[in-house]
């Protein structure tokens, strides 16, 4: 937080530029358990038929999971999700990238997820008057607290009103 009062946020919830701190972690509480409905779905409203996703047979038989795997680009999108509503509903301009994405870990169905936020830097933008960036370090881990994701992900935020 800043020095000059307590932590003022959006009226959406979401924590403004100024009051990020870098090296502050903070704890989602949200949690998700993943289902196969939406690991069917996820993949097959983005065209992807890896059977490694949406063929329990296949899995079973042909793979050394023995299960299918949840897609990936549905838990990164989880993974921000889930941190969305604590950090930064109302306060974001755009999200800028995301770098050093990583699925050390697979997920499965059934798994519950839960999500920590480290903030990594933040600066002052030198183009936008009352806007910032921030680099946030997300991981997000099954109920057995294995790492399941992790990204940095670059923000662009807004500086609390004046």
């Amino acid at each position: 937080m800043t020095q000059d009062t307590e932590l003022h946020r959006h009226k959406r919830g979401g924590i403004y530029f100024d009051d990020f701190v870098i090296g502050h972690v903070y704890e989602h509480p949200l949690t998700r358990t993943v289902t196969q409905m939406d690991n069917m779905l996820f993949s097959n409203m983005t065209l992807n038929p890896q059977p490694l996703h949406i063929d329990r047979h296949f899995c079973e038989q042909e793979t050394e999971w023995g299960q299918p795997l949840m897609n990936s680009l549905f838990t990164l999108g989880l993974m921000i999700g889930i941190m969305v509503n604590d950090l930064t509903v109302g306060t974001t301009i755009a999200n800028l990238g995301m770098t050093e994405v990583k699925f050390p870990h697979p997920l499965f169905e059934g798994d519950t997820v839960h999500v920590t936020t480290e903030v990594i830097s933040k600066r002052e933008s030198t183009s936008r008057p009352g806007a910032g960036i921030i680099e946030f370090h997300h991981r997000a881990y099954n109920q057995d607290n294995k790492l399941v994701a992790e990204c940095r992900r670059q923000v662009f935020m807004r500086m609390r009103p004046r």
